[in-house]
């Protein structure tokens, strides 16, 4: 499986994880809102049904990559374990330290924003590799390649989902912190995924769609 892997992509995986891993600890954590996804519906569960995250995030991650790996091949799954497994490791890095905008606690607008910038460029580059960092971005890819639908709003609806059932426990105001986290990683994600791939797509015969992430 691993010899189906070329480094350029890999390198850009670990990248993405970098990215990410950064963004969640030093912004996203600290936002005090709720996520869309598996992550989301983990809490969810949790609030109502008293279910633990540690179990049924792994039962709905691993549900997710069952169906990116019968849908996208083997190839995804090796670059997702890249890609989840740098994520695992530069977490454990960078949670080593003190977060950088501590601040950012008090301004969940702002950290929202800049939250999804950083989500919506590493999962983007991760994605563009060919692998999934998450439970979220496999079904987000999986469901873009049943619907030939762009990426951004596979994973807006996915989003929406989980966002509209917690509005059972969450109050107004993180939910809005939520919504526009989940609206803008996931254009942001869509735009990151698609740069470069004009030329591709230009010389790709009509009709036949283009199915390199690169």
């Amino acid at each position: 499986m691993f010899s189906l892997i070329k480094p350029k992509k890999c390198a850009l995986a670990l990248l993405g994880s970098a990215i990410l891993a950064f963004g969640l600890y030093n912004v996203h954590a600290l936002s005090g809102v709720t996520e869309g996804g598996v992550l989301g519906m983990t809490l969810f569960l949790h609030h109502w049904l008293g279910l633990s995250p540690a179990v049924t995030g792994l039962v709905m991650n691993a549900a997710c990559y069952l169906m990116g790996w019968r849908l996208l091949g083997r190839e995804f799954i090796a670059y997702s374990i890249v890609a989840g497994g740098g994520f695992s490791i530069f977490y454990a890095v960078v949670e080593q330290f003190d977060p950088l905008w501590p601040q950012l606690a008090e301004h969940p607008l702002l950290a929202a924003v800049l939250g999804a910038l950083f989500v919506g460029c590493g999962v983007g580059l991760s994605v563009r590799a060919g692998g999934a960092p998450g439970g979220d971005d496999a079904l987000a890819m999986s469901i873009s390649t049943l619907t030939r639908w762009d990426i951004q709003w596979a994973y807006l609806i996915s989003d929406l989902v989980v966002l509209a059932l917690s509005v059972t426990y969450i109050d107004l105001e993180r939910l809005g912190c939520s919504l526009l986290t989940v609206v803008l990683s996931g254009q942001i994600i869509g735009l990151v995924q698609r740069v470069g791939r004009r030329e591709q797509e230009e010389t790709a015969q009509p009709g036949s769609p283009v199915e390199e992430q690169l």
